[in-house]
Order: structure tokens, then C-alpha cells, then sequence
């Protein structure tokens, strides 16, 4: 199963969180690339999102096809559309809201997310809020 570029993906600082009763909100936009990506990939049932240290920041969103939900993933599912958020990300994307943006120059996911404190220049990278890297680092330490 082939992975999506990492190159797609762009944060975006949000101070307050998105209410929702999902891990992570998707908007209409988010909603429709995820399904054009599902639809090319027969294997895959969802699309992942994770978290792992890269970058200058620290953080950075992972995003691959999923054929089965592991045991600790976080189901979200939107208008039949299926995202899998990975036990190590679950806090670090509570309240964010998920976003496919289109310029001339860029298509891209966006992730509005409350939870960070800071982003690299280009934007591809995250820390998270002191309160947030406990309970970060405990998640990835499981």
C-alpha cells in the first residue's frame, strides 16, 4: 500500500478548539479529497493520521492508507468517509479541524489545530503546548 506525501500536509495554529464530538472535525473540502484518495485505493478502508518528531519544530502529521483499524486507533467517520487517528496522536489532534486548501500554487491538507504552541517557517512541522508534550511524550512512550 503506497503512502501519501508528506509534502501535502501544512499546520496552521487555531487558539481556540473546534467543537466537536469526533477526535477531529473534517470540513466539506477534507471530506471530498479523502474520498477521491480512498476511491484510488482499493486496499485501503481509511486514511491514518499520526504524528512523529521531524522537522525543526519537533512534530509533524503523518498521513497513509489503512487497510484495518489497529487496536488503539480513534475511528472518526464523516459522510461515509473513514479516518483512523493513531493512539500516539489522539491528544495532540483533540479539537483540530482538517482541511484540503487549493491555490494556484498548492493543494494541501490543513490542520487548524488548538493544541500547538509554535510552527516551524514553512509550516510542516509543530510543538505542542507545554500541558500537551506530557501527555505526548507519555503516549509515545506506551
Amino acid at each position: 500500500m503506497s503512502k501519501l506525501s508528506a509534502s501535502a500536509v501544512k499546520i496552521v495554529h487555531r487558539s481556540s478548539p473546534v467543537l466537536s464530538r469526533a477526535a477531529i472535525s473534517l470540513t466539506p473540502a477534507a471530506v471530498s479529497r479523502l474520498r477521491e484518495l480512498l476511491d484510488k485505493e482499493p486496499s485501503a478502508c481509511a486514511i491514518r493520521i499520526g504524528v512523529k518528531t521531524k522537522g525543526c519544530n519537533g512534530l509533524t502529521y503523518t498521513m497513509d492508507y489503512a487497510a484495518e483499524k489497529a487496536k488503539f486507533d480513534e475511528e472518526v467517520v464523516h459522510e461515509e468517509v473513514k479516518v483512523l487517528i493513531d493512539s500516539k496522536a489522539q491528544l495532540s489532534l483533540l479539537g483540530t479541524e482538517m482541511d484540503f486548501v487549493e491555490t494556484p500554487l498548492a493543494a494541501e491538507f490543513v490542520f487548524m489545530n488548538p493544541n500547538i504552541a509554535g510552527t516551524c517557517g514553512c509550516g510542516e512541522s509543530f510543538n505542542l503546548k507545554p500541558d500537551m508534550n506530557k501527555d505526548e511524550t507519555s503516549a509515545t512512550d506506551r
